[in-house]
C-alpha cells in the first residue's frame, strides 16, 4: 500500500524523504493508466473487451423492452447512471493521461522497437478517432437520457428509438477500446 499512496520515509536510507502529496506521481499516472487500460480477458472478448462495453451491451438489451412497453422501469434508470459512471471514470483518467503526454497504445511505437506494444506498426490517427468516439460515447449517453425523460420528443417515439442509440452506444465503446489496440489503414504513416 506505501507504493500506491507514497510514503514519508525511505526504509534504505534511515532518513525521511519529502513527499509533496499523498500520491507520488510516477504512483499515481500508473494507477490511472491501470484503472484507464482495464480490459476483460474472456472468450467473448471481441463483443466485450472493457467493463464499460459489458455495461453498454447490457443496456443495449434491456432498452429493447422499454421499446415494446413504452414504459421505463427505475432499475433500468440505475443502471443507465451505472453506465454513466462507468463512461466518466475512463473519460476523466484518460483527460489526465493525456494532459500529462499520453497518447493512445496504437498510435506510439514502443521504446526502441518499430511497433506498438500488441505488435502492429503504430498509427498517429488513432489518437484523434480514441477522443471522437469517446466524446460520441459521451453524446449518446446524454440522448439516451433525454429519450427516457421524454422532454425534446414524445416518449412514444422516443423509447421506440430508444434501442437504436443504444446499440449506437455500444458500437463507440467498442470502437473506443479497438482503436486504442488495433491499427488503422494508415499504419506506419
Amino acid at each position: 500500500m506505501s507504493r500506491l499512496f507514497g510514503s514519508s520515509s525511505d526504509p534504505r536510507s534511515g532518513g525521511s524523504l519529502p513527499v509533496p502529496a499523498p500520491f507520488a506521481y510516477p504512483t499515481l499516472m500508473a494507477f490511472l493508466t491501470w484503472l484507464h487500460n482495464w480490459q476483460l480477458s474472456t472468450p467473448f472478448g471481441l463483443l466485450i473487451p472493457t467493463p464499460l462495453a459489458v455495461v453498454t451491451l447490457v443496456l443495449f438489451v434491456w432498452s429493447i423492452g422499454p421499446a415494446i412497453r413504452l414504459q421505463v422501469g427505475r432499475p433500468m434508470v440505475w443502471w443507465l447512471r451505472l453506465t454513466w459512471a462507468l463512461t466518466l471514470l475512463p473519460a476523466v483518467t484518460g483527460t489526465i493521461l493525456a494532459l500529462g503526454g499520453g497518447k493512445v497504445a496504437s498510435a506510439v511505437a514502443v521504446a526502441g522497437q518499430a511497433t506498438t506494444k500488441y505488435g502492429f506498426a503504430p498509427d498517429p490517427k488513432r489518437n484523434l478517432e480514441h477522443w471522437m468516439y469517446a466524446g460520441l460515447a459521451i453524446v449518446s449517453l446524454y440522448i439516451i437520457e433525454v429519450l427516457i425523460a421524454g422532454k425534446l420528443v414524445s416518449p412514444k417515439i422516443g423509447l421506440r428509438v430508444l434501442p437504436l442509440v443504444t446499440f449506437f452506444l455500444w458500437g463507440c465503446c467498442f470502437m473506443v477500446y479497438r482503436v486504442a489496440v488495433l491499427p488503422g489503414a494508415s499504419a506506419g504513416t
